[in-house]
């Protein structure tokens, strides 16, 4: 921000000379009006112009990936969680109601509500927060 500031200090700091010498032309050679008007609209074009592209660029931010996920198999044999289970955790990791998850699944939203209520009980949980930070606990989803 610090350089910003001073380029654009600089930059107006020129451009304040460029004038002032411009002006000190037009009393020696006596160039006409239109010439100096040109030119200074010349400059606040560049100028606005680089402002406009500074201020505009989009910041480039990266994003360092963990290692990638690597599914337990051994928990999801030992609590007993079916694929379809696994199913409707992962997408109630992803934030999704469970008429949401119905729908994507193709199955009714009472069937999604008993494997909601079985994963409660392999996982011991009572809530679906509980049931999605325990099942990253056990690395069961990413």
């Amino acid at each position: 921000m610090i350089r910003t500031v001073i380029i654009y200090g600089l930059a107006l700091a020129g451009i304040v000379f460029l004038l002032k010498y411009l002006e000190y032309r037009m009393v020696v050679r006596d160039l006409s009006i239109e010439f100096y008007v040109g030119i200074v609209a010349l400059v606040f074009t560049a100028l606005g112009i680089w402002a406009g592209l500074k201020l505009t660029r989009k910041k480039v931010i990266t994003v360092t990936v963990g290692p990638a996920f690597v599914l337990n198999q051994a928990a999801l044999d030992r609590l007993g969680i079916s694929k379809r289970e696994h199913e409707v955790l992962e997408w109630m990791a992803r934030g999704l109601s469970n008429q949401e998850i119905a729908d994507k699944l193709f199955v009714s939203l009472n069937t999604i509500k008993t494997h909601t209520s079985n994963l409660f009980l392999k996982l011991e949980v009572s809530r679906r927060t509980q049931a999605i930070q325990k099942a990253k606990e056990l690395r069961l989803i990413p």
